[in-house]
């Protein structure tokens, strides 16, 4: 089966083009073509208005004895829409448009007036200034004052534009920028805080009084080694709070000695004195433990201290 659109035909090997006889056709034959008014037009018979771009099915042929620079000039036949009026009109190429003939007229257009008008004034100013010299020299002149002027208004307004230079415009709208986003502003916030909180000084004194910083010393003994002798007092350049814990592992566990420093801010009148010795927290806790299932303790620090200066009087 052969294609329904094909685009090479088949000619076969005995074929002879000039065995086809051919149309004597007229001189200036007209054909049908499809088209588009192309200007707003009224018809002279009904008064009916055709509007630029409604389509037509008109007649196109040659105009006879008229060309413009070998350009041919076609001429087009259409009908009106309301009493079949016929209304013709032929290309224009010297200026680009197109030419009613017969059967409507052409409504009003400003804009090509104006351009019409613009071209004539534009064409008629040249032709004078080819004929009259002194013409040209006076528009020349003219010409060069208008530059002058302009030249003196652009100087005035940069020393405008000098003077105002001492506002800073950026700043101002930036107070008044509404584009900053949440984030944006969250971020200078903080930046704010952390420049004031820099700036602020904090050595002034507390309502309490001086600060004193003491050291905490805790030690961890076994039960076995309660028996033992006093060690010898250690010497203490600060004052100290010493507590012992008194919790004892069920299993036997090696000697554990854990110095820990830990800074304790109290008032100089708070300061605990070595007959009253302060209740810590581990204290509070080795005393609640204590209560709560009574076990064999260690001697206090304290009272070991104590011990160990009655024995240095009995051997003096």
């Amino acid at each position: 089966m052969s294609e329904r659109k094909v685009l090479n035909k088949y000619y076969p090997p005995d074929f002879d083009p000039s065995k086809i006889p051919r149309m004597k056709l007229a001189k200036n034959r007209q054909y049908t073509v499809r088209l588009m008014a192309p200007f707003n037009m009224r018809c002279k018979t009904c008064g009916e208005y055709i509007y630029k771009g409604k389509k037509f099915n008109a007649r196109k042929e040659d105009v006879e004895n008229e060309t413009y620079l070998g350009i041919r000039i076609y001429r087009f036949y259409i009908k009106c829409t309301r009493c079949l009026q016929e209304i013709s009109f032929k290309t224009d190429p010297q200026n680009t448009d197109y030419e009613i003939e017969a059967g409507a007229t052409r409504n009003f257009m400003a804009l090509k007036l104006a351009e019409e008008q613009a071209r004539r004034e534009e064409r008629e100013a040249r032709e004078e200034e080819a004929n009259n010299p002194m013409k040209l020299l006076e528009n020349r002149t003219q010409q060069s004052r208008n530059e002058i002027e302009m030249l003196e208004s652009l100087e005035e307004l940069r020393d405008l534009n000098r003077r105002q230079q001492t506002v800073d415009y950026t700043t101002m709208l930036e107070q008044y920028n509404t584009g900053e986003t949440e984030r944006e502003r969250q971020e200078r916030e903080e930046r704010e805080d952390e420049a004031f909180v820099k700036s602020v000084n904090f050595k002034s004194k507390t309502d309490g009084g001086t600060r004193i910083i003491t050291e905490e010393i805790i030690e961890e003994l076994k039960e076995e080694d309660t028996a033992l002798s006093a060690p010898p007092p250690a010497k203490m350049a600060k004052p100290t709070v010493l507590t012992v814990s008194s919790k004892a592992p069920s299993t036997a566990q090696p000697l554990v000695k854990r110095k820990t420093p830990l800074v304790l801010v109290k008032p100089r009148a708070n300061v605990a004195t070595p007959s009253e010795p302060s209740v810590t927290p581990a204290t509070a806790a080795a005393t609640g433990t204590s209560n709560a299932a009574p076990k064999p303790a260690a001697p206090a620090g304290l009272s070991l201290l104590a011990a160990y200066s009655d024995s240095s009087e009995d051997s003096n």
